[in-house]
């Protein structure tokens, strides 16, 4: 994007590669490797890295993505990264068989390599690594996210904890109504999502 490199990737692209409907836009990333800057770290291989990728652990959304599939993904490399080891660290990913796609995307996969050392901040608690990697996907996973989000929503809607600070601020109560359902709803679309048929009146109608 910014520097040199091979197999660059363009944002417009990313975006256009992630989203296959309008509504179903929400990613989540996970990064590798994270060691803290107090221990001294070995620097992990382009497989490691790779594979650490696909973690629950790594992610910076709570889900679990063997509970769904994906439907893009797109690994930005940085560092000492060569394309040839990129390819052999897909490959080896795609042999274990832990990265499921949906039926009807079974290829969204796109990588980009910055030749540039990644950068962290000086006295900060993360190590200087030689070689990293960012991922972003779209994975029906993010789905549980919702799920908790409504979870917590109608806990404190029960209460009518803090209703009132939106409500004398113009706001109706059944605003909380509709947004709630609509989240329902996107959650539901996302699960339709991992299934291997995808309705296309469905799609159509988010298009």
């Amino acid at each position: 994007m910014r520097a040199g490199g091979a197999l660059n990737a363009d944002p417009y692209e990313i975006k256009n590669n992630m989203v296959p409907y309008p509504r179903i836009h929400f990613l989540f990333s996970s990064y590798a490797p994270l060691f803290p800057s107090t221990c001294t770290p070995y620097s992990p291989n382009c497989s490691e890295i790779t594979s650490r990728c696909f973690e629950p652990i790594y992610m910076m959304a709570k889900c679990d993505p063997g509970n769904g599939k994906y439907m893009a993904i797109s690994l930005m490399y940085r560092g000492d990264v060569v394309p040839k080891d990129v390819s052999a660290s897909i490959a080896w990913m795609k042999s274990r068989r832990s990265i499921n796609f949906v039926d009807w995307c079974p290829t969204g996969l796109k990588c980009g390599i910055n030749y540039e050392s990644p950068t962290v901040i000086i006295g900060g608690d993360i190590a200087k690594m030689s070689r990293s990697a960012l991922m972003v996907c779209n994975h029906t996973a993010i789905s549980e996210v919702f799920s908790r989000i409504n979870g917590e929503f109608d806990l404190m809607y029960k209460k009518k904890a803090f209703v009132h600070w939106y409500t004398a601020e113009g706001m109706e109560e059944s605003e909380f109504a509709e947004a709630r359902e609509d989240l329902a709803e996107l959650q539901a679309d996302y699960k339709e999502c991992a299934s291997d048929n995808v309705d296309e009146d469905t799609a159509e109608d988010e298009g």
